[in-house]
């Protein structure tokens, strides 16, 4: 163990047991990238040998048994490692001169680039020019959050505007369009959903893509949970793109407005709405309801 590997452990060892005695934390989480691994297992090992806290909860009576026995707090501390963002040559993102990227400057040319995108579907003769920039922030923001966020945070993976601000396949431009068409679709019937629902309108599930999109909006909560649970966020994205998924086999297969069972349907486009703008809100993107 070198010397500025025992005062760097001597210091976190420290910050530890006074956000355990003095905070009260009962869930700790150190963000680094994942070159830190092998520092944080010897520094949690040395903290819970040091009683500290008596680590995460195993399964089984004997377990739970030496829980109860253990002097020490029962917390959670977990290191939440991350991979890389790589350039196009595969090696660490910096700009030409070799000096690191400032996200500032990452997110502006995104929005940069989305507006441009805007212009030219000919969104700036039909919108307002405030209506135009905020649709261009949330589309840029919105790219760089869930590049970031769809990938496994153990991964690398390589930073590209062009895959970022693509309106197919896994990205926010598309989800986020996916989103607004389905406002489109409401608006279009010119229903109030919430009256249709207070007015106890059935749901009717006949059609298999039908029964498939409840099925996948019915798991959401458990999605949730699990992301918390391991840290993971990219499984919220991948459940989210998912969701997306099965609402276009859904509107593919089944007419909406004008059929007999507009109001059912109309019903599973809301909640389909409601639980995409949940999960916009827990990756920190800003939804849009028109593009």
């Amino acid at each position: 163990l070198s010397r500025a590997t025992g005062v760097q452990l001597r210091h976190d060892l420290t910050c530890l047991l006074y956000r355990i005695e003095e905070e009260k934390a009962q869930w700790i989480i150190y963000v680094t990238d994942v070159g830190q691994t092998q520092h944080f297992d010897m520094f949690f090992k040395a903290a819970q040998k040091a009683g500290f806290y008596a680590g995460k909860a195993k399964k089984g009576k004997a377990a739970a048994a030496a829980a109860a026995d253990s002097a020490a707090p029962a917390i959670r501390v977990d290191h939440v490692g991350f991979g890389l963002v790589l350039g196009e040559d595969g090696k660490r993102f910096r700009t030409r001169s070799s000096e690191v990227v400032r996200l500032v400057d990452l997110l502006d040319e995104a929005v940069t680039r989305a507006k441009q995108g805007l212009v030219e579907r000919g969104r700036e003769g039909e919108w307002k020019e405030e209506e135009v920039n905020a649709a261009a922030a949330a589309l840029g923001y919105g790219a760089v959050k869930y590049a970031d966020l769809k990938n496994n945070r153990l991964t690398n993976y390589t930073f590209d505007y062009d895959q970022m601000l693509d309106m197919k396949g896994n990205t926010a431009v598309y989800l986020l369009y996916a989103h607004a068409r389905i406002c489109s679709i409401i608006r279009k019937s010119g229903k109030n959903v919430q009256e249709i629902v207070q007015s106890g309108a059935k749901l009717r599930l006949d059609h298999p893509s039908e029964r498939a999109l409840a099925l996948e909006l019915s798991r959401f909560s458990e999605v949730v949970e699990s992301a918390v649970q391991d840290l993971l966020p990219n499984t919220l994205c991948e459940y989210l793109y998912n969701l997306s998924g099965s609402f276009t086999t859904f509107y593919t297969n089944c007419q909406v407005v004008g059929n007999e069972y507009e109001e059912s349907r109309l019903i599973l486009c809301e909640a389909t709405a409601v639980v995409m703008r949940k999960c916009f809100e827990l990756l920190g993107i800003t939804p849009l309801y028109r593009l």
